[in-house]
């Protein structure tokens, strides 16, 4: 035994040294699947959320658990004394994302400079170094900490074991496995789990196991006879199909069993007594994190230095007398100390205080109000009479930073309260820094921005182990998220978010609430009407094919269509050649079949009976459909519509226009209003590419698609035909996204010599198209980012990736993001001008949706004039462009009616 080794094995219990030991190839993969790749890349255009995520993850190990000592283990390639014995180990997993090369040797690098030991072996995994140090860190007095995403890591819990193991959320919480958790988990000890996996298999690492063996027959096999041998033993014994299963593949289980055992007598370079943790290289630290970009992590990390944590001698270093992310004690407050607490603030000119409103079953029962010192709870009681200070501070124009403002002010509303001074919104703020994110929840904002874990009870708990924090501390970390967003956002996009977005937050709240009236009868009559073509349908395409099939199955489809009547295969996909929508329809071309053509007509009927239905069954009691419109759904800027969508009804179709017709205007107003612009993308395309000839058609008011149909076949306007006019129409729009002359002969189904000739003949004639959509992808190659006309930014990343396929989808759609982003913020620019007018003429009528382009009102009384000449005014007046707004009016009793 070692000198350190005898002086541990005297200690107390209590004064145990800590060694934790970490997977770092497991936990930097969690880490790059848990954050947006994209939100995460340094100047030379690395991607860096791995290495984001697994520091942010260490960073709070380090304060929660203190280590005394410290390693991270990695793997150095796929390959091991494994899988020369077994070449199959782990052969199911993908190549290795190309966003992800590059990350590793950075984070070993940053570790480095962090005073934390790296190892590796040759020949062995990452597991069998844990497993080694783990072994011989209990053996020698240690408490170890183990921090696996890899299942296999069971077994060395023990005694002084335990298992730091990644939930579902990624890196941000880890679960705490000791003997008990296992026990309490499987049934069994640690010790028995790799017999469990040698049984069940193990499909991460491509080790089959026993046919018709699960997890419980595997848990009761040991739990009767021990271990795997003692189950081999009896094999005999176990009876039924799950016994011939066993006799006929125990090799299978007894070659899992030994490849999935881990080591522990790998020969390495440290002991756990050689890892104790060692002060930081401030200098290097530094450099590395400037390298990666990780201003906040920075920070985060030089504070190691002064969180009580051992320095190389071994003495406590100095502890921070005051942590700048000290989470300020709760204090419920009411009445007179409630209004006082927030006239001082008030008078204190403190810049905004972060809002969170709680909830129960739709209404409000409490709200959180923080400032950077103070946490303060206000349970909310309806009728209670002091909470006038309260109520008018919520509505007033007092700054407050929220986290998904509308479902709160919403929220607000539903209990009669009302919300103002929206001065923030950290899900808004996050989305126009990285547009094509996910919308996160406060807690995945909290891990992704500050590094930090928000407590969260599991909601599949009936007692969690872990209780939710008050609304009072979520106020307070939604301010802190701010203030980390706001140092993030630039001019333009700051200016998107304080001039477009967030005064767009109440209005769209109220569309919501307001909802629009539906004729259910109409409803259930085309419900009824579209079950009845499906039927028939079917009927007959089962007829054509002598037998029924199921008509949604890909699978049953396949062998119809390409085995049973021999029909050209479609592009090949993952189980066999692709059914979709677009293949068919193509395969109908090339190879017309009565029962093709059948499947397709069922196909369009069972999805308008789809959406019918949905419609249906978002009617409320009052005969109204209230959709959710998301202001984060789209990387373009554009809103998006849920629960029902409303944005994607068929508006070409006269099925679709009846479904249409069942939206009408309520009893009390006296007709719909619809407004939209016609052709905005085209008219941004001349503004921005300042093509005089588009820009002299639209100037002159001329039929755009005949104007540049007239040009590109060189005949008089008069003399273009219904198909050119077509065929220039496709292209105009098909070029502003990256149409290629392959994409527009498909569209078209002409030739692709023809569709070169006219995408030729178009550029000749509008050179100035041609020369903005080359330069719009290469500055955005340089710059790494589109703008809009009003400072939208778009970031792409992937436009100098080694990757082809990503690279040429981001060329696509960096051509078209200035141009539907600026058609998305003008439409939203002239939501707010006709809401404002609304307001300030205090009339009755309500705009209730936006779909794409177009707006709907409903109208009340004789304000039919007035509401006309302000939706003109503030639709046409939304951009100064080039050329005019064109804005097309219609009205009607429903929206079909009303259309133009």
């Amino acid at each position: 035994m070692s000198v350190t080794a005898a002086r541990l094995a005297v200690v107390s219990d209590n004064e145990k040294p800590t060694l934790l030991i970490i997977d770092g190839h497991s936990l930097a993969f969690r880490a790059f699947y848990a954050l947006p790749v994209d939100s995460f890349m340094n100047r030379e255009g690395q991607h860096t959320n791995a290495i984001h995520g697994f520091i942010a993850m260490l960073i709070n190990l380090l304060k929660a658990e203190k280590p005394t000592h410290l390693a991270v283990a990695f793997d150095i390639s796929r390959f091991s004394f494994r899988t020369r014995e077994y070449p199959e180990y782990k052969g199911t997993r993908g190549e290795t994302p190309p966003e992800f090369i590059g990350q590793i040797p950075l984070l070993e690098e940053a570790l480095k400079a962090m005073g934390i030991p790296t190892i590796s072996k040759e020949d062995y995994e990452a597991d069998d170094i844990l497993a080694t140090l783990a072994h011989r860190g209990a053996a020698e007095g240690f408490h170890v900490f183990v921090v696996s995403g890899d299942r296999d890591a069971i077994q060395m819990i023990g005694d002084d074991v335990t298992l730091l193991y990644p939930n579902a959320r990624g890196v941000s919480e880890l679960k705490r496995y000791d003997r008990d958790t296992v026990f309490e988990r499987y049934g069994i000890e640690p010790h028995q789990y790799p017999d469990i996996a040698a049984l069940v298999g193990e499909t991460s690492d491509n080790l089959i196991g026993i046919d018709k063996v699960g997890e419980k027959t595997a848990v009761k096999w040991i739990v009767q006879y021990g271990s795997l041998d003692g189950v081999l033993e009896h094999a005999d014994e176990i009876k039924g199909v799950v016994g011939e299963k066993l006799r006929e593949q125990k090799d299978r289980a007894i070659r899992n069993r030994k490849l999935n055992h881990l080591l522990t007598d790998v020969d390495l370079p440290y002991g756990p007594g050689d890892l104790l943790r060692q002060p930081l290289d401030e200098a290097a630290v530094r450099e590395v994190f400037d390298k990666l970009q990780f201003k906040t992590l920075l920070e985060r990390v030089l504070k190691l230095n002064g969180d009580g944590g051992p320095t190389a001698d071994g003495a406590a270093l100095p502890v921070a007398a005051v942590l700048d992310d000290a989470i300020p004690p709760v204090r419920t407050m009411v009445d007179e100390e409630l209004a006082k607490w927030l006239d001082t603030q008030s008078k204190s000119g403190t810049a905004a205080l972060g809002l969170r409103v709680e909830t129960a079953q739709g209404r409000v029962t409490g709200l959180g109000i923080a400032s950077a010192v103070d946490s303060v709870y206000v349970p909310w009681e309806a009728e209670r009479p002091d909470y006038v200070a309260l109520e008018s501070w919520l509505a007033g124009g007092a700054p407050k930073y929220l986290q998904g403002s509308k479902q709160q002010l919403k929220a607000l509303r539903g209990s009669g309260l009302d919300l103002g001074g929206i001065a923030f919104d950290t899900s808004l703020a996050a989305w126009l820094l990285k547009p094509g994110g996910k919308a996160d929840d406060l807690a995945s904002q909290v891990y992704d921005h500050l590094g930090e874990t928000l407590p969260q009870a599991d909601p599949n708990q009936l007692v969690p182990d872990v209780e939710a924090v008050s609304v009072a501390t979520e106020a307070w970390y939604v301010l802190r998220v701010a203030e980390y967003l706001a140092g993030r956002l630039e001019t333009g996009a700051r200016r998107v978010l304080d001039e477009i977005e967030l005064p767009l937050v109440p209005v769209l709240g109220t569309m919501e609430l307001d909802g629009i009236a539906v004729n259910q009868q109409i409803l259930a009559r085309l419900s009824g009407e579209l079950g009845a073509v499906g039927s028939d349908l079917a009927a007959r395409a089962y007829a054509e094919i002598g037998r029924e099939v199921n008509l949604g199955s890909p699978k049953q489809l396949q062998q119809v269509l390409f085995e049973e009547l021999g029909m050209p295969k479609t592009r090949a996909n993952k189980t066999g050649f692709s059914t979709d929508a677009a293949s068919l329809t193509d395969l109908q071309e090339q190879a017309p079949h009565p029962f093709l053509d059948l499947l397709l007509k069922h196909r369009d009927a069972t999805k308008l009976k789809q959406i019918v239905e949905t419609l249906e069954k978002a009617v409320d009691s009052g005969g109204r459909v209230h959709t959710t419109y998301d202001q984060t759904g789209t990387s373009t800027g554009r809103i998006s519509s849920n629960d029902p969508n409303l944005q994607n009804l068929p508006v070409k179709t006269a099925v679709g226009r009846e479904i249409r017709s069942a939206f009408e205007k309520g009893p009390e107003f006296a007709t719909l209003l619809t407004a939209d612009y016609s052709q905005i993308e085209m008219r941004i395309m001349a503004h921005l590419s300042g093509d005089e000839g588009l820009i002299s058609a639209f100037n002159e008011g001329e039929d755009l698609h005949r104007f540049v149909g007239s040009s590109v076949f060189g005949v008089e306007p008069a003399d273009v035909t219904p198909l050119m006019r077509t065929k220039v129409k496709a292209m105009s729009y098909g070029l502003a996204y990256g149409l290629s002359a392959f994409g527009l002969s498909k569209q078209l189904r002409i030739e692709s010599s023809e569709a070169k000739k006219l995408m030729t003949a178009y550029f000749d004639r509008f050179g100035a198209v041609r020369d903005y959509l080359r330069n719009v992808v290469e500055q955005a190659r340089v710059d790494g980012y589109t703008e809009t006309i009003f400072g939208r930014r778009r970031p792409f990343g992937d436009l100098n990736s080694s990757n082809r396929v990503l690279r040429e989808n981001a060329e696509r759609a960096a051509l078209n993001a200035p141009i539907q982003g600026s058609a998305a913020d003008i439409l939203k620019i002239a939501m707010l001008g006709v809401a404002s007018d609304l307001r300030e003429h205090d009339l009755k009528s309500r705009l209730l949706l936006q779909v794409h382009d177009e707006l709907v009102f409903e109208v009340a009384g004789d304000e039919l004039e007035t509401l006309t000449a302000v939706v003109r005014d503030r639709m046409g007046g939304a951009a100064q462009l080039r050329v005019p707004l064109d804005v097309q009016v219609g009205t009607g009793p429903n929206w079909d009616a009303a259309a133009h």
